[in-house]
């Protein structure tokens, strides 16, 4: 039997490679990456401007000094919850919907698949739908043929990208990220000039209400359920806490910045999406440049996630035949419209995944922090760790409907609570197979 920790010194050639990115075994040491590596992903994969309309949200309804303090509450959660599930995928060297398998059961992870995979198909025909439309936007087009083309074509690049994996996603993650972080200062530092500069964005009053509460679940849900996938990519750190670090990177800076960055836009040109203060400022060359620099690498790492996930479903060692066939879906729902309805329904999502999250810190926690052997007899449904699921996915929702508490923290912590709670009493089944 071996366990995770025996699979970081065992040689390259004990199995054959079907797949480079190892979407259901373990990432074997020689294919582990440097820090650097894993922290341009990362922080490519939070760089994404539709985070800019939550920070829009909260810069109308808190004074500067008030949203300084909602802003990093917010993404200290985030990151934490983040790194900790991304340490795990380092330790194991496993995706978060293989990891599922110990703590659901090898049938029950069939549901972590369904859901982080479905919402990711989601938010990927999301994206290609808003990169056509802000497209058509900056050149005036009331064609819908060209609007579609260009849907067609981002979503080829994005699914290759993908298809290419770690190795694709790290390369155009290394060329845009800088030059879309410097692109939104520059956008930042206009917007401060026409509100006298950090004096006068100190000085603005807010113009809507938000509750504290609400505001850091904003904070925390942009992310949240991306985030409960970290592990698909911190699977290759070289260890636990360069897997730490890079999340940090990622969710609490990337992603706080592209929140601030919305608020200031706001607060200032009434607009929180950069793309669309560069259009009103002329600069549609810019724009679209930001708009499409920063979708394709953010979307790419989408349809990793969707591809990673149906190879879990299905059973599959590869992922390409899932990220193609996610990203045809994606595109289809991107083409009839669905991204000007279902935002609601991911954001509804978002309080359903991080409990699954939860469930399985708690779980490694209780039982699993020796290692998840392959060859571990796991039972078909942990109906424990199910209940514990469910239980945890109920309280973030009445948080949310009563608006009592910050719903995915809800979730979180109670699926952390009750799953380590539950390991401490079941022993864990962890025979070798044969």
């Amino acid at each position: 039997m071996r366990s995770a920790g025996d699979h970081l010194t065992s040689p390259a050639e004990d199995r054959p490679v079907v797949d480079v990115d190892y979407p259901v075994t373990p990432v074997p040491p020689h294919a582990r990456k440097t820090f650097f590596s894993l922290a341009v992903v990362l922080l490519g994969f939070t760089i994404f401007t539709p985070t800019m309309l939550a920070g829009a949200a909260l810069g109308s309804a808190f004074t500067f000094g008030d949203l300084l303090a909602v802003i990093l509450a917010g993404s200290a959660i985030l990151g934490g919850y983040v790194a900790m599930i991304g340490y795990i995928g380092a330790r194991t060297g496993l995706t978060t919907v293989v990891m599922a398998r110990y703590s659901l059961g090898t049938g029950g992870s069939k549901l972590a698949s369904i859901l982080l995979g479905g919402t990711q198909v989601g938010w990927y025909g999301v994206i290609i739908g808003t990169i056509g439309a802000l497209t058509a936007q900056a050149f005036s087009w009331d064609s819908y043929a060209a609007e579609a083309t260009v849907m067609i074509v981002a979503s080829v690049l994005m699914c290759l990208t993908a298809c290419y994996g770690y190795r694709g996603m790290y390369w155009v993650s290394l060329v845009s990220t800088p030059l879309i972080l410097l692109l939104a200062l520059w956008v930042a530092q206009r917007s401060l000039d026409e509100v006298g500069g950090w004096s006068g964005l100190f000085a603005a009053e807010p113009v809507a209400s938000m509750t504290v509460a609400v505001a850091i679940t904003t904070v925390v849900g942009t992310f949240v359920s991306a985030g409960t996938q970290a592990p698909n990519w911190t699977r290759f750190a070289r260890n636990g806490r360069s897997a730490v670090m890079a999340c940090l990177i990622g969710f609490l800076v990337g992603n706080g910045l592209m929140i601030l960055f919305g608020a200031i836009g706001a607060i200032t040109f009434g607009q929180g999406d950069f793309v669309l203060v560069l259009y009103e400022l002329g600069l549609v060359g810019w724009g679209l440049f930001l708009l499409f620099g920063n979708l394709w690498k953010s979307n790419a790492d989408t349809a990793y996630a969707f591809g990673v996930a149906g190879a879990e479903l299905f059973r599959r060692p590869s992922k390409t035949p899932f990220v193609v066939g996610g990203s045809v879906i994606g595109t289809v729902l991107a083409l009839v419209g669905v991204h000007e309805h279902l935002v609601e329904y991911l954001v509804l999502l978002g309080i359903f995944i991080p409990p699954l999250g939860g469930v399985i810190i708690g779980d490694w926690l209780a039982r699993w922090r020796a290692g998840m052997p392959e060859g571990a007899a796991l039972p078909v449904v942990h109906v424990g760790n199910l209940a514990v699921y469910a239980v945890a996915s109920a309280l973030a929702w009445l948080s949310d409907h009563y608006e009592v508490g910050i719903p995915p923290v809800t979730g979180i912590v109670t699926a952390v609570a009750l799953a380590l709670a539950l390991g401490r009493f079941v022993p864990r089944r962890a025979a070798a197979k044969g």
